[in-house]
């Protein structure tokens, strides 16, 4: 029996081809994974900053309620204490942080949202920009 056609070739074309997509998602995994480290980074740092603002009453000055001490946070204060809180942490190693939002609603807690640039580290190429990380935190005062 006489064959029709020769099974012979070359695996080169798709050696390459899936070596080239190992490579890809390789590089997909490891920026994924370093935008998720950054957020959770930024986020840490969000919450540092809530719990900063939610203590940012002068303790002489609580007022006495019949549950307990109750204090009262004003948004100056929060504010001050959280734009001191980020200075003072480790806000250097983030792209342009900024404090997006540092107030109180209820009065006794402060909300804090910050935001960063993120760049991946390998493929730069196909995010020149980055992207913009926005995280935000509530931290509560509680006399209990």
């Amino acid at each position: 029996m006489k064959r029709l056609r020769d099974d012979t070739g070359s695996t080169l074309p798709l050696t390459i081809f899936f070596g080239f997509l190992s490579l890809v998602l390789v590089l997909l995994v490891v920026a994924a994974t370093s935008l998720a480290l950054e957020r959770k980074r930024l986020f840490t740092l969000a919450d540092g900053a809530a719990l900063a603002g939610a203590e940012a009453f002068d303790l002489a000055q609580v007022p006495m309620t019949p549950d307990g001490p109750r204090p009262q946070l004003q948004s100056q204060d929060v504010a001050a204490a959280v734009d001191g809180y980020v200075a003072e942490a480790d806000g250097s190693s983030f792209e342009s942080l900024q404090v997006d939002r540092a107030e109180t609603v209820d009065g006794r807690s402060a909300t804090v949202q910050l935001s960063a640039w993120w760049r991946p580290p390998v493929l730069s190429l196909l995010l020149p920009r980055g992207l913009r990380l926005d995280v935000t935190a509530v931290g509560r005062s509680v006399f209990d």
